[in-house]
């Protein structure tokens, strides 16, 4: 991170971090507002950003046995009723089409806020016998929920998303599915937009409406803040039941198949935003950055300048790093601050001198270390730089997480915990929907996850003091 501020137009996240936020949404021509609350223009280089999120994660998608298919934007009122809870879950937020042109139409269309009947509905016309299954089905579109209040990325009436849903001859099926999106989803995390998580089991009340068991993969922003940034469902067969989806099984009876459901939207960018920017904007993890090197020609006018900057550019998109030169006539440090604020993890600078003794600078972005290089290693230092930007990146928000997570054993100490610190608290719970109200009312954190496989802190449920087996987190949440 360099010390010293580039861009004066964004607001220090430690003087106020949701203006900061939404400053480098706007400065780093990420996003801009429409005219319809809540409904946000991607601007190209933040939908670019989307983009390789979007090719990289379907390609492991792909890699489990998952197909791309693509369902209506509308749900007919009578379909989205067939599922109570699902519908219950989600009425608040449902826009409705009642016109067809100048005709009111027999039925109210809802604009889809999740597509789980629609996928129902399909999966009763094409599932007939276990030799159908499983159905391993995702779709990449857009949804509409109608929020109340809006941030760009983080909340919007219009987001875009994938939603995974598939269908399981039994329920040992489903949940290996259900637990193997969930790893895909916390690998990816930490290996490309270099976000450790925590991963665990949400509680009854956070659980996704209809779903048997809802995982999660919680992360930790910069103003210890939690951000859930992916879910896999269990489904077990209550969907199936609710649409009549049954097939013939291997023993020739009826049965009704088991379902999952996995999903993460564009919230994902709010996070690498919230985890790695600094104040002079973003900092991009180099396997989703639209520019992964940008060329800065120093002197360009003098003979030679350009066309060695060229050559170096070229060598690079060569060995597939994605390389902007820029040979615009603002002065280098109007660029290298403009690169900076895009979030660009190397600058390679080139002058005349450099040329003379056949090297370039290279200067990391996230942490502004400079490094002479030889010209005829460029390529290998390059794709070494990247990978070291990379894993100072992910060290870096792992410190943040482990930092600024406490253990409490009672719920006084929990609160006190989180006004002095913030980040996320463990307790021991005792499952009781109660006491998982009273933290939120008292000490103003929900209930983050069950994290798998960590140890017990005591047997005493910080809220009530009895008998507990379960570790919780709790935190303040985007």
């Amino acid at each position: 991170m360099a010390k010293e501020k580039k861009v004066e137009q964004i607001t220090d996240m430690e003087v106020d971090f949701a203006q900061w936020y939404t400053d480098v949404c706007k400065k780093a021509e990420l996003i801009d507002y429409s005219s319809i609350k809540g409904m946000f223009i991607y601007r190209p280089y933040g939908y670019a950003i989307w983009e390789s999120i979007q090719r990289q994660l379907d390609a492991r998608f792909k890699e489990t046995g998952a197909e791309n298919v693509y369902m209506p934007m509308l749900i007919p009122e009578s379909l989205l009723q067939k599922e109570k809870d699902h519908v219950e879950g989600f009425a608040p937020e449902c826009a409705w089409v009642t016109y067809g042109g100048s005709e009111k139409l027999e039925e109210r269309y809802c604009i889809r806020p999740t597509s789980e009947t629609l996928f129902c509905e399909h999966f009763r016309n094409v599932i007939q016998s276990h030799r159908d299954l499983p159905k391993m089905y995702n779709q990449w579109c857009s949804v509409l929920r109608w929020e109340k209040t809006s941030r760009p990325f983080l909340r919007h009436r219009e987001f875009l998303w994938q939603e995974g849903h598939t269908m399981h001859a039994t329920a040992e099926e489903a949940m290996a599915e259900t637990e193997q999106m969930l790893k895909v989803y916390a690998d990816f995390c930490e290996n490309v937009l270099a976000m450790p998580v925590t991963k665990g089991k949400k509680t009854d009340k956070e659980k996704f409406n209809g779903a048997e068991a809802t995982y999660t993969i919680e992360c930790m922003m910069h103003d210890r803040k939690a951000l859930q940034a992916g879910t896999s469902h269990f489904f077990g067969d209550g969907f199936a039941r609710a649409f009549d989806i049954t097939f013939a099984n291997k023993e020739n009876q009826r049965a009704y198949p088991f379902q999952t459901s996995w999903g993460v939207s564009t919230r994902l960018i709010g996070g690498i935003i919230m985890t790695h920017g600094d104040n002079n904007g973003l900092v991009l993890p180099p396997k989703v950055a639209p520019i992964q090197v940008v060329v800065i020609p120093v002197a360009q006018h003098k003979e030679g300048v350009l066309e060695a900057a060229r050559a170096v550019a070229d060598r690079l998109k060569a060995c597939g790093i994605r390389v902007k030169i820029d040979e615009s006539e603002q002065s280098p440090g109007w660029k290298f601050a403009e690169y900076e604020m895009k979030g660009v993890p190397l600058r390679l600078e080139l002058g005349p001198k450099d040329i003379e003794k056949n090297q370039c600078v290279f200067a990391r972005r996230d942490s502004g270390e400079k490094s002479f290089v030889s010209l005829d290693d460029l390529e290998t230092v390059a794709a070494d730089l990247l990978e070291k930007v990379h894993q100072g990146m992910f060290e870096k928000a792992k410190k943040n997480l482990t930092d600024h997570t406490y253990d409490a054993e009672t719920l006084e100490e929990a609160k006190r915990l989180q006004q002095e610190h913030g980040g996320f608290i463990r307790t021991m719970w005792c499952g009781e929907e109660a006491c998982e109200l009273k933290m939120k009312e008292e000490a103003g954190m929900s209930s983050r996850c069950m994290p798998f496989g960590e140890k017990s802190i005591g047997n005493k449920c910080a809220v009530c003091g009895k008998e507990a087996d379960k570790v919780i987190y709790w935190g303040v949440a985007y």
